[in-house]
Formats: C-alpha cells, sequence, structure tokens
C-alpha cells in the first residue's frame, strides 16, 4: 500500500497535515470512531483539561488501531472536534509528537464545537486509517 500526500501549497505542512492523502493498493480500511478522554471502562479523565484529554485520546486512538493491528503511520485522515479551538490549537504540539516521528501528515478537519456527548469532555478524535 503507497499514501502520497498532496499539498499543492505549502502552507498546511507548517501545521503537520496534507489537503489529501492519495491511497493505492490498499487491501483494509479502517474507520475509528471519535475518540476522547475515557478509561477502559468509558469513565470521563481530566474533565476540563484539554491537555490532558488529546494525550488520552491519542492513546485510546492508538489503541484501537492497534486490536486492528495497525498504528498511526497507518492513519490518512483525522476529523478533530473540540469546545475551544484556540485551546486545541495550542496543544497541537501533541499531536506533533505522536505523528511527525513517522513522517505522517494525515488529511485532517478541526472543528470547533459547542459541547461533546459527555460533558467536561472538550476534545474528541476520529480516524480513517488504511493497510
Amino acid at each position: 500500500m503507497q499514501h502520497t500526500k498532496v499539498n499543492p501549497w505549502d502552507w498546511s505542512r507548517k501545521f503537520g497535515y496534507s489537503q489529501a492523502m492519495s491511497i493505492e493498493g490498499a487491501q483494509r480500511q479502517l474507520i475509528v470512531a471519535g475518540q476522547t478522554s475515557v478509561d477502559g471502562e468509558g469513565t470521563p479523565q481530566h474533565l476540563g483539561d484539554m491537555r490532558a484529554q488529546i494525550a488520552l485520546a491519542l492513546d485510546n486512538l492508538e489503541t484501537v488501531l492497534a486490536a486492528a493491528e495497525m498504528e498511526l503511520g497507518n492513519v490518512v485522515r483525522l476529523g478533530i472536534y473540540a469546545t475551544d479551538v484556540d485551546e486545541a490549537l495550542k496543544n497541537f504540539d501533541l499531536l506533533g509528537m505522536r505523528f511527525g516521528p513517522l513522517d505522517v501528515a494525515p488529511a485532517m478537519t478541526l472543528l470547533g464545537v459547542t459541547r461533546l456527548a459527555v460533558p467536561g469532555l472538550v476534545f474528541e478524535i476520529e480516524a480513517t486509517a488504511v493497510r
């Protein structure tokens, strides 16, 4: 499987994402539901703490990917929802720490929302991965 970043402009690379991803030869696609800051029992963690919630949501994303025999390097698209976009962007270095070493810059959308499904949760990330 080969995935190629499509960036007709350079500006999005500075933010760690691509405008599009071209995928060839994929045998399997995984659609990951929104991952949030919850423990293994589904109990919300780090209520109101954007940075801690991003870190745990990324941990949970990696756990789901591993259960499907995939990893962050297989991610080609991210959908991100945050109740405070400015605060989320201040903490996007956490995404860079996870995806950067893998040279992965998936296509991404960040949306500001008034709230998430569980009160106190402020960040949610969903993904599409291919293999």
